[in-house]
């Protein structure tokens, strides 16, 4: 398992065999993204809870092509850490 992916796991409580939400849009969640990229030879300072966001694989094409998309899941992200998060990610 890749460090990140493991560092996202960890953080929200997840096992390897759960259903992760896309964060952006409720789908399943395939990938996790780093909203900041690591760059060609990777960055442990990006491997943050902070920097990892869960997306589906429609969400994460999105991400890598649309620099407007990736600011919105750095916005979700900041509303997180900030207790802001929106109601529509939290389970009820």
């Amino acid at each position: 398992m890749k460090k990140h992916v493991k560092i996202y796991l960890d953080y929200y409580g997840y096992g390897e065999q759960d259903v992760i939400i896309c964060e952006c849009c409720g789908r399943k969640a395939v990938d996790i993204h780093h909203i900041k990229r690591r760059g060609l030879g990777g960055s442990k300072r990006c491997d943050n809870i902070e920097n990892l966001i869960g997306l589906c694989r429609d969400c994460h094409d999105k991400a890598h092509s649309d620099k407007n998309f990736n600011n919105k899941l750095k916005t979700i992200k900041k509303r997180e850490f900030n207790g802001q998060r929106d109601q529509k990610n939290e389970v009820s």
